[in-house]
């Protein structure tokens, strides 16, 4: 009797467990036969996880509000924490009257004028020059952009650090803006090194016995590069010195971007009118601060162009023009032309 229920008992396991089996196999042929097949309804979703939210995309229209906007503009006086920029002296270069600062509100440090060094190399030398003279290779170049001013002109070592900055931040000019592109500190940095490059360009021989310098070998050196620049200067000259025309002036003054200040037919512009100029009188302020009346013939011409600062007109007396003394003679000479036969 017993063996006869432990006979049915294991019949009835493998039973039960070829049914599962077959269960197992039913439903992966079912699973099976649904790929590719397209079901109207919705996908089980068991488990949300916050994937449906009742939210609008940018752009969207939003009929909650009057204006249909999803977007919505930041409550007015709303500020981001950390974007305050309470400190205009620091972000700005000005002080609570809205006065350019007169020196660098961060600490000067090695490190920091290494810095300066470094973002200034990247940014400021293709137009500023290695050494701030104005002479980068975009100013050399015959690109036709507005030449940079010198850093070591008086006019731009009386400005101030706060000036400089503004320069950087806000753009000067044909000089755009490097807000998005140089961080506040490193716009500081910059200024600190501009600051260097100054000094360095514009100390005595007295100051320099100060260090342990060579100052021979120093010169020596600076002879031998002069040398060299000039050969090379010498060697793009041409073998015979061309004559000045009026469509090289056109040329010079193409390339040069005069035309960026100085208008042709009269209009108003960050510089004089070049219409009606040759062989007028007009007001100048002098080196010296003297207010005389000159002509403007072509020897007053070609001193705009070398030294623009020598005799400022009047209405013009903030001196932003830089100079253009790289120009050879027969450019100078040329523009002179050009200007003299506009109103013919």
């Amino acid at each position: 009797m017993n063996k006869k229920k432990t006979y049915i008992s294991i019949a009835g396991m493998n039973f039960k467990g070829m049914l599962k089996i077959a269960g197992i196999f039913a439903l992966g042929i079912t699973f099976t036969g649904c790929q590719g097949q397209l079901s109207e309804k919705p996908p089980i979703h068991p488990n949300m996880n916050m994937d449906q939210q009742p939210r609008k995309e940018a752009q969207e229209v939003n009929n909650f509000f009057a204006d249909g906007r999803s977007m919505r503009q930041p409550v007015e006086g709303t500020v981001a924490r950390g974007l305050a920029k309470t400190d205009r002296a620091y972000y700005e270069g000005v002080d609570e009257n809205g006065e350019f600062i007169t020196e660098i509100p961060v600490d000067l440090t090695k490190s920091f004028l290494y810095r300066g060094k470094e973002r200034y190399e990247i940014y400021c030398t293709p137009c500023h020059g290695q050494t701030g003279a104005g002479n980068g290779i975009i100013m050399e170049g015959g690109y036709g952009y507005v030449p940079a001013p010198s850093y070591h002109d008086q006019r731009v070592r009386d400005l101030s650090d706060g000036e400089l900055y503004s320069a950087i931040y806000n753009g000067v000019r044909t000089m755009p803006s490097y807000a998005t592109q140089i961080p506040v500190e490193d716009r500081w940095a910059i200024v600190a090194y501009i600051r260097a490059l100054q000094e360095s360009q514009n100390i005595s021989e007295e100051e320099i016995q100060e260090y342990d310098i060579d100052v021979a070998a120093l010169q020596a050196e600076a002879v031998e590069e002069q040398a060299r620049l000039d050969s090379l200067a010498a060697a793009r000259e041409p073998q015979e010195a061309p004559e000045a025309t009026i469509e090289q002036g056109q040329e010079a003054v193409t390339a040069n971007a005069c035309g960026t200040c100085h208008s042709e037919d009269g209009s108003a512009g960050i510089g004089p009118t070049w219409a009606g100029l040759f062989g007028s009188e007009g007001e100048v302020i002098t080196a010296e601060g003297e207010t005389i009346t000159v002509t403007k013939d072509a020897d007053y011409i070609r001193e705009s162009i070398v030294e623009p600062n020598a005799k400022k007109p009047v209405d013009y007396a903030q001196g932003v023009m830089a100079s253009y003394s790289y120009l050879s003679d027969v450019e100078i000479e040329s523009i002179i032309l050009y200007i003299e036969n506009l109103d013919n």
